[in-house]
């Protein structure tokens, strides 16, 4: 007889990858139905009641056996022996098979960068995978403390396998093309917050800034990275919405001779891993024109901040650096400025400015 239910468990396991969940909830309900009918039948009273028979058929049908319910008649022993434990068992470990394959089935999706991210909202996409260099964004972004709570998705169109699983704040997509439109909308480029495009080579950037630049959104930012110079300003010249930094190692080179340190102050202002570190602060749209020396004096005593200089829209094309003190700013201008940490809009009092003057 153990024999026999073995074949019959293993001929039913071989229809589990064709069988779906709507059968298999067919196959328990039904198989709990004619044992609730058979036990009945059997006059297994005790057994009969709604919430004691779902406990009492999970826990036998699962091999669990508290035994604290259990037939107490001869024909309900042989229900029990011939019909809802032998193929109540099938249907179980089908189940169980079924949850393993779908769990593992999303779990791969997950490191092979399979998964539909469209339902994502004001994201930050990362563009591009290098071994070393990628990583330094990641860590870069999640070390600011304040930055607003977006969830990072790091788009690639290599052959690889989900490099920040240790990261909870870090998604993986991979495409098979950075510019084809049913790829772009899987990883929800329209309703991105912020972008970085760090390709494998400038001809790859270049190409992926030109197509999505009118794709996003009109307040999304997109910051790209080249070697070659020469691209950067034929893409400034055909998209305003790209804020493109090249290699800068020969001004660096240059000025850390000249003027000894120079390098650490570059590094000290870009990291937001240690020390003091360059910000932005955007102005409320509603703010009264004010004067450069009117806050730069209060940033200083009460945040611990050095205003550097004003830009007018997000690429900062004509930010004017150290302005005077009676340089005048306005609402929507953005503050560039060093501190410990970031400042954000709603921690400064801005009605004290105006009432100052």
């Amino acid at each position: 007889m153990p024999i026999l239910f073995k074949r019959l468990f293993a001929v039913v396991v071989q229809h589990i990858d064709s069988a779906s969940w709507q059968m298999l909830l067919a196959a328990i309900l039904s198989h709990m139905g004619l044992t609730w009918l058979a036990l009945s039948l059997t006059g297994e009273q005790a057994l009969l009641d709604a919430s004691t028979f779902v406990y009492y058929y999970i826990v036998t049908t699962s091999t669990v056996g508290y035994g604290d319910f259990s037939p107490s008649t001869e024909l309900g022993r042989w229900v029990v022996a011939l019909w809802q434990i032998p193929f109540g068992l099938a249907l179980f470990g089908i189940m169980l098979g079924k949850v393993g394959q779908l769990a593992t089935f999303w779990i791969r999706r997950a490191m092979t960068g399979m998964k539909d991210f469209s339902h994502l909202t004001d994201h930050i996409i990362i563009f591009g995978w290098h071994p070393v260099r990628t990583k330094k964004i990641i860590d870069y972004i999640l070390a600011d403390s304040k930055r607003s709570a977006r969830r990072i998705l790091l788009v690639v169109n290599d052959e690889l396998e989900h490099p920040f699983l240790h990261y909870p704040e870090v998604d993986f997509a991979r495409l098979s093309s950075f510019t084809d439109d049913t790829e772009l909308a899987k990883v929800a480029l329209a309703h991105a917050d912020k972008i970085i495009l760090d390709g494998k080579d400038d001809d790859q950037t270049f190409t992926t800034a030109l197509k999505i630049s009118p794709m996003v959104k009109s307040d999304c930012h997109i910051s790209a990275h080249f070697l070659d110079e020469s691209k950067v300003e034929l893409l400034l010249a055909h998209c305003h919405n790209v804020e493109c930094s090249s290699s800068k190692s020969a001004e660096i080179l240059v000025r850390s001779m000249q003027d000894p340190g120079s390098s650490r102050v570059q590094e000290e202002l870009l990291s937001t891993l240690h020390g003091d570190t360059q910000f932005s602060l955007r102005l409320p749209d509603e703010l009264e024109p004010l004067l450069f020396g009117d806050i730069f004096q209060t940033f200083k005593i009460k945040y611990n901040a050095i205003l550097l200089g004003v830009a007018h829209d997000l690429s900062a094309k004509n930010m004017d650096l150290n302005p005077p003190l009676d340089y005048q700013i306005r609402g929507g201008d953005i503050l560039h400025y060093i501190a410990p940490e970031r400042i954000l809009s709603h921690e400064v009092d801005w009605r004290a400015f105006a009432k100052g003057r």
